[in-house]
């Protein structure tokens, strides 16, 4: 990519620089905590889907350990069970879900005996990844590459079976990726509801059933319409981990995955939701799912003008920590938004330099522009101009993935024929703007330049800020977003757990496990900015010193270890959610 802003190049490695050491002290909070949420992936991933008097059996089974047994890992408890029972997973929970069996009881093995009875599971949780990973690659080759920005839609009925009728009519109108909104406030749910819904409110529960059904009217619509349909749903909340994990089986494309956003707007506790987002990053790593961040909601509760150096500062922490999860830069597609406030002079310059800075400082990540909404009345012509302006950004900047704004945000959920507008606006400025970005040279000392920079100087004045102080004492402290919230506040705080000097994990070390080669496999940045395969040449090193990696990797499980404002940001043209996707 060549630079059209000519930055500071010792600016944004500083930025980087600081960046890693927030992350790195995050991650080593993050090395010695669990959560009930994380134990209950791993049993998921084992292949307990099934509900138990209308509760997950995943909650079932974890309920029945004290913290201080679960401190050790369902692994541990699972593994001696399964020894001395002799039974299946399924089984074995089941029994005891229905109380005729403690897991506490069983006797204990040595630790090659645990090793050698979990290795089965281990292996069939990666290969059912590996097979929906291969499935999707091998439909995405199939097609022409979509170009960009790619057009992404929200559907958000409550009912799956209509949220399919209104995204296929999308998809043939020209959509390039949907996305369910889920139920208001499914993120602070502790557990994940099961089965097709039809009664959500504000948006529809993600289950994996749902996921199934909304990935296979995709694939037919697909094929219908001759270009490869995205699927996105949302991994926030008290569940991320689980999600994440139904997400990677079911073949999505892009989850909406941010902890800053639960801590920031659903006031989830910063240390659960953080741990969390590691071992569902693990997972969407292995998957070659592609991330969605949350800096957008920033702009709602702190205006565009001001703020943006909060943006720009989040997604270089936001990178280094979903570097230490294994993603590469090609998975991460990093947020902002077109929130400037209109009466303000040369507010569309500013919008093309914040653009542009994003683009240029992160130019491998697929990144994700949002629209107008803060500054939308009600004035469904105004709003359609600002939409317009909004695109053209888009399309001038290099955005990868672009949310489509509708012209009736702020009066009601979007119509059919408002998305038919709103995308016959983007499908017009996409195509008529396509090549505009190769014929403009911004003024070295302009005000455009100049506004560029300057937003990376606050950023890295904020990022040195929150380097002495630490991500949690920033964030109490209103650093972003201009929201505050409590170290050991918020929901979920119950649910973390210290790991004990015998917890063990099997899955986490596979997900985690350094692959010696790193041979490109399938090449080149393909549509959405996404890049299929490796990057050559690069091994990885511990998760705290790593550059990046790629997801698909052999593994083999290990034995056990000894190692101890306003409202966010309101897409109401998809159905009255927030970018991660729940109603407000």
């Amino acid at each position: 990519m060549v630079s059209k802003l000519n930055l500071d190049r010792d600016k944004v490695e500083g930025c980087r620089a600081s960046a890693s050491k927030i992350a790195k002290n995050i991650q080593d909070f993050i090395q010695s905590h669990t959560s009930v949420s994380i134990e209950r992936t791993v049993l998921r991933l084992f292949g307990i889907e099934e509900a138990y008097k209308d509760k997950p059996l995943v909650n079932r089974v974890i309920e029945t350990l004290t913290p201080e047994e679960l401190s050790l890992g369902i692994c541990h408890w699972l593994g001696r069970a399964l020894v001395s029972q002799r039974t299946t997973p399924i089984s074995l929970c089941l029994r005891v879900a229905e109380g005729h069996l403690r897991l506490q009881d069983s006797p204990e093995v040595a630790p090659e005996e645990a090793k050698e009875a979990l290795a089965p599971l281990v292996q069939s949780a990666l290969r059912k990844i590996d097979q929906a990973r291969q499935h999707r690659e091998k439909r995405l080759a199939s097609f022409p590459p979509s170009p960009r920005p790619l057009k992404y839609l929200i559907v958000a009925t409550g009912n799956i079976y209509e949220d399919i009728d209104q995204a296929k009519a999308a998809a043939k109108g020209g959509a390039d990726c949907i996305a369910v909104i889920r139920s208001t406030a499914q993120s602070l749910l502790d557990y994940v509801p099961g089965g097709a819904t039809t009664e959500g409110f504000g948006g529809t529960y993600a289950t994996q059933e749902n996921f199934r059904l909304m990935r296979k009217a995709m694939d037919e619509v697909s094929d219908e319409v001759g270009r490869y349909i995205r699927v996105v749903n949302y991994s926030s909340g008290l569940c991320m981990a689980e999600i994440a994990a139904m997400a990677a089986v079911e073949r999505l494309d892009y989850l909406l995955n941010d902890s800053m956003y639960g801590i920031l707007f659903r006031d989830i506790n910063m240390k659960r939701t953080l741990t969390d987002q590691y071992f569902s990053r693990l997972i969407i790593a292995h998957a070659g799912i592609v991330i969605n961040t949350g800096e957008d909601n920033y702009l709602t509760t702190a205006e565009s003008y001001r703020a943006f150096p909060q943006v720009l500062a989040s997604q270089f922490i936001n990178e280094q920590l979903a570097l230490q999860a294994h993603l590469i830069p090609e998975q991460m597609g990093l947020g902002h938004a077109f929130e400037m406030d209109p009466s303000i002079p040369d507010s569309f310059l500013y919008e093309v330099a914040q653009a542009e800075l994003v683009r240029e400082v992160f130019p491998k990540s697929p990144i994700k522009y949002m629209p107008p909404t803060r500054h939308k009345t009600g004035d469904i012509f105004f709003g359609h101009v600002l939409d317009a302006m909004f695109n053209l950004v888009g399309v001038m900047t290099h955005q990868d993935i672009q949310l489509l704004g509708m012209a009736t945000e702020a009066i009601h959920n979007p119509l059919l024929q408002d998305r038919f507008m709103s995308l016959k606006s983007a499908n017009y400025i996409f195509n008529a703007a396509r090549n505009l970005a190769d014929e403009i040279d911004w003024s070295p000392n302009g005000k455009l330049v100049r506004r560029a920079r300057g937003v990376l100087e606050d950023a890295q004045i904020l990022l040195h800020k929150v380097e002495r102080m630490g991500l949690f004492k920033a964030i109490q402290e209103g650093l972003f977003a201009n929201m505050q919230r409590e170290i050991d506040g918020g929901r979920g705080l119950d649910g973390m757990l210290r790991k004990g000097s015998h917890y063990w994990n099997p899955l986490q070390e596979a997900l985690e496990e350094e692959r010696p080669e790193e041979t490109e496999r399938l090449g080149g940045r393909q549509e959405g900015g996404e890049r299929r395969g490796r990057i050559p040449g690069r091994r990885r090193g511990p998760p705290h010193r790593r550059e990046g990696h790629h997801p698909e990797r052999r593994r083999r499980p290990r034995g056990p270890s000894r190692r101890g404002g306003r409202e966010p940001r309101r897409e109401s043209h998809g159905g009255g959610g927030d970018s991660h996707g729940e109603g407000s």
